[in-house]
């Protein structure tokens, strides 16, 4: 059973870092808190601990791993930067935004990491992974610390439920702030498109860049380029419909906002993501509240309309793919 360290005190921490170091140099996963959501963390260079991910998760090889490290002058060392991937960098590092980039030459990131392709995603978090990331010296791949396609963890208790037979080590940093994962764009000739959106509003890389966002033209039908683009993620035992208007029998509810959904008093249970309507509130309740709603019983999850705005398309991606008939997860 994994061995929970909280992260409360500067004496935790360290305890933490060495912790997890030491489990990392044996090529073995560890679970760390990001801003994002729960990471499974190994050294992004071998590839024994890279395949221990794959091997812990059940994870599809040909889904590549978000590669995370200490700061942008590490990344540098590992990847292309044109002028527009570095002025992203610049704006929103450390933060949830990963970058496709090209692989510099005999960068040393294993193959097993980027699944084969030229490219790797790259993201610098924020706080105690970015310290681990120095201790150990070396660029950790760090998919959601979940079974593939299930729901990404927001806490190290999501974690201990579903991994916690299977990995030596889970750092508890509390609940995760922004609640869903980074946003992934890839520039290409001075382009911006976005790959999977997430904590970062589309809104808000185009305001520091001055160029707009090119969306995909179909979710879940492009070639996989970075991580969470397969057509069913993040999904539930239960099934899950949205834009509901209505709760059927044997269904939970999850609403946003004040809006009214008809026969939610006999729902097997009811959860809103955001009483006021606020989007950061929401997307940091969103992996946690389909955990809930899939744990009351209920054979399916009625989804209330959401915003697509803002933070709103990320929330909206997810419970998309949550959505996606089964059987398309690869």
């Amino acid at each position: 059973m994994a061995r929970i360290i909280p992260i409360a005190t500067d004496t935790d921490k360290a305890e933490a870092i060495t912790a997890a170091t030491e489990t990392l140099l044996r090529h073995r996963p560890v679970a760390i808190p990001t801003e994002t959501v729960y990471g499974l963390a190994a050294d992004a260079t071998h590839p024994a601990a890279i395949t221990s991910i794959y091997e812990t998760k059940g994870r599809p090889r040909f889904n590549p791993l978000i590669c995370h490290m200490a700061d942008l002058d590490m990344a540098e060392r590992y990847a292309v930067f044109d002028p527009v991937s570095r002025r992203l960098a610049e704006a929103f590092w450390p933060g949830p935004l990963t970058l496709v980039l090209p692989l510099k030459a005999d960068a040393g990131i294993h193959p097993l990491a980027t699944a084969g392709l030229d490219t790797v995603g790259i993201r610098v978090p924020v706080g105690f992974t970015a310290e681990l990331i120095r201790s150990l010296g070396r660029p950790l791949a760090a998919p959601s610390a979940n079974s593939s396609g299930r729901i990404s963890p927001t806490t190290a208790q999501h974690v201990e439920a579903d991994l916690g037979e299977k990995i030596e080590v889970i750092v508890d940093g509390g609940p995760c702030p922004v609640g869903v994962e980074s946003t992934i764009v890839k520039v290409e000739n001075g382009e911006i498109r976005l790959l999977r959106p997430g904590g970062i509003e589309a809104e808000a890389i185009e305001a520091a860049t001055g160029k707009t966002v090119i969306r995909p033209k179909a979710s879940g039908t492009a070639a996989i380029e970075a991580p969470g683009m397969l057509a069913s993620h993040y999904a539930p035992n239960a099934s899950v419909r949205l834009n509901a208007t209505s709760v059927s029998s044997g269904e939970a509810l999850i609403a946003f906002g004040p809006r009214d959904i008809s026969g939610s008093s006999a729902a097997m249970a009811v959860f809103n993501l955001s009483p006021d309507g606020d989007m950061a509130e929401a997307a940091s309740n969103l992996f946690d509240y389909l955990k809930r709603a899939d744990a009351s019983g209920a054979t399916g999850i009625a989804v209330g309309p959401m915003p697509d705005e803002g933070l709103g398309e990320a929330i909206n991606d997810r419970l998309m793919r949550a959505a996606a008939p089964r059987g398309t997860e690869g």
